[in-house]
């Protein structure tokens, strides 16, 4: 596959990390994905999703109250991943990438219309973190995509934009290494595609960086619109990537 090609999706899907705190699975698995097996996809987008996330969840105002927050929804997400490995590389997957665009264009939609969605009460952290973990898990190991439903619910919990983010970054590293046990299990992560993976971390890197800076220059209000936005547009390119 063309070097230029590659560093190129990476600085998009990294660019777009950095403006709304997700998408660089999404965006890479959506351009890779046409040119290679899906599974090789996912494996290729590992260490720089990997680098990218700990950079976001590194760079938040408190990662520990965070993580004694979140640890069910986080263990679920582990327990998820393990039950459907080998998912990525069998023959749903594109009716797993189109249940995924559909979810993410009703979760969207409803975002940008003129109501917000219910908070999770406290109370009810105990059982729904384990749960959307073990569900996101699932959508992981069959999709390489890790938004859903984790992000509809860390957006429930009423966090501020920056700890949203770090929230984000926290799932998703966590995800990530998910996934990628779940390939090593599937024989998919091979050394090959962990040298090209690892030789996308820089272009992920900068286009990171870019969409960072242009983040911190918008309101929370324009932030939150260009979150559905891209959630949107993410969900799209599902879609059609899954009815293609």
């Amino acid at each position: 596959m063309d070097a230029a090609l590659t560093a190129a999706t990476f600085v998009l899907a990294g660019f777009v990390k950095g403006v709304i705190g997700l998408g660089l699975p999404t965006i890479a698995m959506g351009l890779l994905g046409s040119l290679m097996p899906p599974a090789e996809a996912a494996a290729l987008l590992v260490i720089p999703s990997v680098v990218t996330n700990l950079w976001q969840m590194a760079g938040g105002p408190g990662l520990g109250p965070l993580l004694r927050r979140l640890w069910t929804m986080l263990a679920g997400i582990l327990a998820g991943s393990w039950l459907g490995a080998g998912l990525l590389s069998g023959a749903g997957g594109g009716a797993a990438m189109t249940g995924l665009g559909l979810a993410l264009l009703a979760y969207a939609a409803v975002g940008l219309l003129p109501w917000t969605l219910p908070r999770v009460p406290p109370g009810r952290e105990a059982w729904a973190g384990p749960l959307v973990g073990a569900a996101t898990g699932l959508v992981t190991a069959a999709t390489g995509v890790f938004v859903i439903p984790a992000v509809p619910y860390l957006g429930a919990l009423g966090l501020s934009r920056d700890s949203l983010v770090q929230a984000l970054g926290l799932s998703f590293t966590v995800s990530t290494l998910a996934l990628a046990l779940s390939l090593g299990a599937s024989g998919v992560f091979s050394t090959a595609l962990a040298g090209g993976s690892a030789l996308a971390v820089l272009p992920a890197l900068a286009g990171m960086g870019l969409g960072g800076a242009l983040r911190r220059r918008v309101s929370a209000e324009a932030f939150r619109r260009w979150f559905f936005l891209g959630l949107l547009a993410l969900g799209a390119q599902l879609l059609a990537r899954g009815l293609g």
